[in-house]
């Protein structure tokens, strides 16, 4: 939608920010914009960095033109923010160079931001930074596509979701329902039984914890594999993935529907519902 059409409807774009952590971070910008696309709510995305990692997989010139520091974003107010997986679950959370940054902006997204979705990896780490939840390391990677619950289906976020829906998940530890349970905070709202919890819900919508990744492109699986066979590390083949088991077939896409639908209701029920009109009123 144009400017000129949108100034005449008396409306706004919902802003919203990506801290990308992911090392690829032009794919994973594509895998998002792609997903978030779907909805017909205008949005004005924004990328965020932080200072303390330099990326060595996206080019430099890359970052100056379309991310941010985050000491240039911590005064304003966005709808909604997601924040992605990154390469360092090996580690533990206070090991990881960027800790204290990323867990400032955990702090200041509680007060800046009106919903936000934490991913893989930093999904692990917003609970445990803000919940004391651990994670704990898997003796072989959880890898492939998952059938996932949801557990309440009356959940906004769920609007029209069949009984079973399927996500990717590629990642090396895991969180456990009875820590999660503890929390009378928490609530687990998808979860399966090869993969297990998936989907976390807190302060009403406010924060998604989502173990899994919904917004993967079909090849994305994929490359990750052939990657690591390529390096001569231990790796699995992906379940749930190639046609009859078998790489040279190519992937079977089941996840694509339901990660649409789940990043629009997210938008809809969680940020252009609960967000202010005057985006400054947000806390």
């Amino acid at each position: 939608m144009g400017q000129e059409r949108a100034a005449m409807q008396d409306i706004r774009p919902l802003r919203i920010v990506v801290l990308n952590l992911m090392p690829i971070k032009i794919t994973t910008e594509t895998d998002l914009v792609r997903v978030l696309s779907n909805t017909p709510l205008q949005l004005d995305l924004t990328f965020m960095k932080i200072k303390s990692h330099t990326s060595k997989n996206t080019p430099v010139e890359h970052m100056q033109a379309f991310y941010e520091d985050f000491d240039l974003l911590r005064e304003q107010k966005f709808d909604g923010m997601i924040i992605t997986g990154a390469p360092v679950e090996h580690l533990d959370f206070q090991e990881v160079t960027y800790w204290q940054e990323i867990t400032e902006i955990f702090d200041w997204a509680r007060t800046h931001v009106t919903s936000t979705l934490y991913i893989c990896w930093a999904a692990q780490a917003g609970l445990y930074y803000h919940y004391g939840v651990p994670k704990y390391p898997l003796q072989a990677k959880m890898f492939g596509i998952f059938p996932q619950r949801p557990i309440d289906q009356s959940l906004p976020i769920f609007r029209g979701f069949d009984d079973i829906f399927f996500m990717p998940h590629s990642r090396h530890t895991e969180i456990r329902r009875k820590d999660i349970e503890q929390h009378p905070d928490l609530t687990i709202i998808a979860e399966s039984e090869e993969s297990g919890v998936s989907m976390v819900m807190a302060r009403g919508g406010r924060e998604f914890f989502i173990t899994g990744h919904a917004e993967y492109s079909p090849l994305t699986l994929d490359t990750e594999y052939r990657r690591d066979l390529g390096k001569g590390l231990p790796i699995d083949m992906p379940r749930h993935y190639y046609r009859a088991d078998n790489p040279d077939l190519g992937p079977v896409v089941t996840w694509r529907a339901h990660a649409n639908l789940l990043f629009t209701n997210w938008l809809n029920y969680y940020v252009y519902q609960e967000t202010p009109y005057n985006i400054e009123a947000i806390h």
